[in-house]
Protein backbone atom coordinates (compact mmCIF):
# COMPACT_ATOMS: atom_id res chain seq x y z
CA UNK A 1 0.00 0.00 0.00
CA UNK A 2 1.29 3.43 -0.94
CA UNK A 3 0.98 6.22 1.60
CA UNK A 4 1.25 9.78 0.33
CA UNK A 5 0.60 11.57 3.62
CA UNK A 6 4.24 12.51 4.18
CA UNK A 7 4.71 14.34 0.89
CA UNK A 8 5.10 18.09 0.99
CA UNK A 9 4.12 20.28 -1.95
CA UNK A 10 7.04 21.94 -3.69
CA UNK A 11 7.31 25.68 -3.35
CA UNK A 12 9.21 27.91 -5.72
CA UNK A 13 11.16 31.12 -5.43
CA UNK A 14 10.77 33.28 -8.52
CA UNK A 15 13.68 35.28 -9.91
CA UNK A 16 13.02 37.96 -12.53
CA UNK A 17 15.63 39.63 -14.74
CA UNK A 18 13.66 42.86 -15.18
CA UNK A 19 15.84 44.39 -17.87
CA UNK A 20 15.58 41.29 -20.08
CA UNK A 21 11.78 41.36 -20.07
CA UNK A 22 9.89 42.66 -23.10
CA UNK A 23 6.52 42.81 -21.35
CA UNK A 24 4.75 40.05 -23.31
CA UNK A 25 2.94 38.92 -20.11
CA UNK A 26 3.01 35.22 -21.05
CA UNK A 27 4.24 34.40 -17.55
CA UNK A 28 1.39 36.36 -15.99
CA UNK A 29 -1.27 34.92 -18.28
CA UNK A 30 -0.27 31.25 -17.99
CA UNK A 31 0.63 31.01 -14.31
CA UNK A 32 -1.84 28.45 -12.89
CA UNK A 33 -1.88 30.13 -9.46
CA UNK A 34 -1.79 33.81 -10.53
CA UNK A 35 1.46 34.42 -8.68
CA UNK A 36 2.66 37.14 -11.07
CA UNK A 37 1.33 40.47 -12.29
CA UNK A 38 2.73 43.20 -14.49
CA UNK A 39 4.35 46.03 -12.59
CA UNK A 40 3.63 49.67 -13.21
CA UNK A 41 7.35 50.43 -13.40
CA UNK A 42 9.29 50.47 -16.65
CA UNK A 43 12.48 48.52 -17.27
CA UNK A 44 15.45 49.79 -19.25
CA UNK A 45 13.74 48.79 -22.53
CA UNK A 46 10.55 50.67 -21.66
CA UNK A 47 8.41 47.62 -20.90
CA UNK A 48 6.47 46.63 -17.78
CA UNK A 49 8.17 43.55 -16.30
CA UNK A 50 6.29 41.14 -14.04
CA UNK A 51 6.42 41.27 -10.27
CA UNK A 52 5.65 38.57 -7.75
CA UNK A 53 2.40 39.32 -5.96
CA UNK A 54 2.15 36.14 -3.84
CA UNK A 55 5.20 33.90 -3.89
CA UNK A 56 3.74 31.55 -1.29
CA UNK A 57 1.30 30.27 -3.93
CA UNK A 58 4.07 29.25 -6.36
CA UNK A 59 3.91 25.49 -7.03
CA UNK A 60 7.31 25.26 -8.73
CA UNK A 61 5.68 24.17 -11.99
CA UNK A 62 8.22 26.29 -13.91
CA UNK A 63 5.68 27.17 -16.58
CA UNK A 64 6.66 30.86 -16.43
CA UNK A 65 10.29 29.89 -16.95
CA UNK A 66 9.45 27.59 -19.85
CA UNK A 67 7.17 30.02 -21.68
CA UNK A 68 9.32 33.16 -21.41
CA UNK A 69 10.76 33.94 -24.86
CA UNK A 70 13.43 36.22 -23.37
CA UNK A 71 14.62 33.88 -20.57
CA UNK A 72 13.89 36.70 -18.13
CA UNK A 73 12.40 34.54 -15.37
CA UNK A 74 13.47 31.39 -13.55
CA UNK A 75 12.33 29.46 -10.52
CA UNK A 76 14.30 27.65 -7.83
CA UNK A 77 13.10 25.35 -5.09
CA UNK A 78 12.37 27.36 -1.97
CA UNK A 79 13.21 24.52 0.44
CA UNK A 80 16.73 24.09 -0.88
CA UNK A 81 17.51 27.78 -0.64
CA UNK A 82 16.26 28.02 2.93
CA UNK A 83 18.20 24.94 4.04
CA UNK A 84 21.34 26.13 2.31
CA UNK A 85 21.85 22.88 0.41
CA UNK A 86 24.23 22.82 -2.52
CA UNK A 87 23.41 21.25 -5.84
CA UNK A 88 20.79 21.52 -8.49
CA UNK A 89 17.38 22.92 -7.69
CA UNK A 90 15.51 20.73 -10.15
CA UNK A 91 14.31 17.19 -9.60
Amino acid sequence: MVHFGDLKPKKGKIHIEKDRCKGCAFCVEYCPKDVLELSEEFNIKGYHPPIVKNEDDCLYCQLCETICPEFAIFVTLKEEEEEGEKGESRP
